[in-house]
């Protein structure tokens, strides 16, 4: 799911002069993050209340769209208008200076502008599975080197030129420009087989592999097969556009075979101000495939090959898009160890009724059906949007997490997987048998 974001504010959207995160420390310090669906989550404090963020390098600006009924006091609050990706026009928010944000115990910033959208409609939380209240970008990046390890989920933040020199030694350096506070680099595009350097944005809130614009790349063709899908959901509304497979992409000497690309049309991006040269993005299924380390200060990024490199880009061959609709009571029979009851005989081997079982109540996830790609698998099989999801291959959906269910729609061909929906009061059952509906084809 796409999750990427671009402010076009009026001239005083930037804090000139603000200095922004500090470490309290004097070498570096270390931030663990959540990772799912590619994208990375981080605990974030505003003003002494706890949140979490979604880490971005694709935005600007700090930006908060949920609370979860948690309450904040901001100063300093004024109107301003955001536009960015969707079909729609601009949409109206607050910002509010001075307030006090920690991310982690050492990285703090006493004077941070927050940006705050007052379209309730703009949560991601049911897509991502986990309460999220807003996007951190920019700023996170700006003063310091900061290191991505997906293995081990922990984010380095150094101050320390010696020890971060030790630490990017054995990776690859890339040069790197960052305008409009984002960054950028230039890769090679490979639609079939010509290789093509590339102007390509690095935003590690788009959680798919690449992203082209093909209004901006000159006799642009789209590889067979392809499909028309919901890219994800941006600020004025929902992205559409077409999804295939390119031959590979470049990043220097590292090469991707057959990365899924998701291509916007042209209305999705027409309130996108775009920088000068631009084609496209590299997601965060790239960027999880190395140790990358960011370094905005000297306009260079590092990486390192992890284990995850030559995983496959695998796609969702369900064409379900399931969304998290919040939590339920669940009833579970726990059976306990049983005692003999000594007042009757031993050979007759009686136990204790009251005593070999109770009933344990959790709460667990609801899903259902937030969409279904038309001519997919789902829409083929008779499962529509708003069905209420039962079970999965006869287990209580609410036993998944999120993560897992979509990732079990990524399965190889011939995977069969049986859906349990209730519409309307009925209980129905379906089943899919998985095939990838665009699969890499030469071009002979």
């Amino acid at each position: 799911m796409k999750r990427c974001f671009l402010l076009l504010l009026f001239a005083f959207a930037f804090s000139f002069g603000q200095k922004g995160f500090e470490i309290t420390d004097d070498k570096k310090t270390v931030i663990p993050f959540q990772l799912i669906n590619n994208l990375i989550f981080v605990p974030l404090n505003i003003n002494g209340v706890n949140l979490t963020f979604l880490l971005d390098s694709g935005v600007n600006e700090t930006i908060l769209f949920s609370l979860d009924n948690k309450e904040i006091n901001f100063n300093d609050i004024e109107k301003v208008k955001f536009s960015g990706l969707g079909e729609s026009g601009d949409i109206e928010g607050l910002s509010s200076e001075n307030n006090i944000v920690k991310i982690g115990k050492d990285y703090k910033d006493f004077n941070h502008k927050i940006f705050i959208i007052l379209d309730e409609s703009i949560n991601f939380s049911s897509h991502v599975g986990i309460p999220v209240n807003g996007i951190i970008g920019y700023h996170f990046f700006k003063n310091h080197p900061i290191s991505i390890n997906y293995l081990t989920k922990k984010i380095t933040v150094y101050q320390d030129q010696t020890l971060f020199k030790k630490k990017v030694k054995r990776h690859a350096e890339f040069p790197t420009t960052v305008e409009g506070n984002k960054p950028y680099i230039m890769a090679g595009v490979e639609m079939t087989s010509t290789r093509v350097e590339s102007k390509m944005l690095i935003d590690l809130g788009n959680s798919d592999a690449v992203w082209l614009f093909p209004k901006l790349i000159k006799e642009f063709v789209y590889n067979r097969p392809n499909i028309d899908d919901y890219l994800g959901q941006g600020f004025n509304g929902d992205i559409f556009g077409k999804r295939s497979r390119i031959h590979r992409i470049y990043l220097g000497d590292f090469a991707f075979e057959k990365p899924l690309t998701a291509m916007p049309d042209e209305y999705s991006i027409q309130n996108l101000k775009l920088v000068p040269n631009r084609k496209g993005s590299i997601g965060s299924d790239i960027m999880r495939r190395f140790e990358v380390v960011f370094n905005y200060p000297e306009n260079k990024i590092y990486l390192k090959k992890n284990k995850h490199f030559n995983d496959p880009f695998l796609f969702n061959k369900s064409g379900l898009d399931i969304r998290h609709d919040g939590m339920t009571w669940d009833r579970d029979l726990v059976t306990l160890q049983t005692t003999k009851n000594n007042q009757v005989n031993e050979e007759e081997n009686v136990y204790s009724a009251k005593e070999n079982f109770q009933y344990h109540f959790v709460l667990k996830p609801k899903y259902s059906v937030a969409g279904c790609r038309r001519e997919a698998l789902c829409y083929e099989a008779g499962i529509r949007k708003d069905d209420k999801i039962i079970s999965i291959n006869k287990k209580k959906a609410g036993d998944y997490t999120l993560q897992k269910i979509n990732d079990l729609m990524k399965g190889n061909d011939g995977t069969v997987v049986n859906f349990e929906v209730e519409r309307g009061g009925q209980t129905m059952i379906f089943k899919l048998i998985l095939k990838d509906p665009i699969p890499y084809q030469d071009e002979n």
